[in-house]
């Protein structure tokens, strides 16, 4: 059947949907309700047409500016930069932050030919610049993988000078994490970043 062998072939194309699962959701549509399946589908057109990027920070939006850009309670001294929008998602579960955003939208990786002119940069360097009142801090909250330490530090050079303090985010042991079962760099990592009690 080319229309269902379609459909799977554009699940599988969904970031960890592996072919089984797609099979699986492919077999949900199936049998889903007429109604079930266009609500799928008019929410999929829907995000498509009316979420746009902040022309602030580069989060999503729907409005001119995000919510976080928009709300004046939010410390404007503090740039959190981070990869992709979900970052940030994450981060302001913790409740612990306070200040901005600025998503790069990847990280600096020559091995899949991207560099810093196909994620935002530019547009960072620019930000703080111009920033009113200026920028205190940039945290630099990057994956911690080879790309995301490449980003940060290349981020870390560019912006000396422009900033009084960069930092980057922590790596250690997790809460009620067992050290025998952590690996080294992380061991490394939170021994480097250790505080002082």
């Amino acid at each position: 059947m080319k229309s269902l062998d379609r459909l799977i072939r554009a699940l599988r194309r969904l970031p960890g949907v592996g072919p089984r699962q797609a099979e699986r959701f492919a077999a949900y549509f199936l049998r889903a309700p007429q109604g079930e399946a266009e609500e799928f589908t008019n929410a999929l057109l829907a995000v498509k047409q009316e979420v746009k990027l902040c022309p602030v920070c580069f989060n999503y939006c729907e409005d001119g500016l995000c919510a976080i850009c928009r709300d004046p309670d939010r410390d404007r001294g503090l740039i959190c930069v981070v990869e992709d929008p979900q970052d940030i998602e994450s981060l302001e579960k913790t409740g612990a932050y306070k200040g901005l955003y600025h998503v790069l939208h990847g990280a600096i990786s020559p091995l899949d030919g991207r560099g810093a002119q196909q994620i935002k940069v530019r547009e960072l360097l620019e930000r703080v610049q111009q920033a009113q009142p200026p920028v205190r801090e940039v945290i630099l909250a990057t994956d911690p993988d080879s790309e995301g330490e490449t980003t940060a530090l290349y981020l870390a050079d560019l912006l000396r000078g422009f900033v009084g303090q960069i930092t980057r985010i922590g790596y250690g042991v997790p809460l009620g994490g067992d050290i025998d079962y952590i690996d080294e760099m992380t061991l490394g990592y939170s021994l480097k970043g250790r505080t002082k009690l």
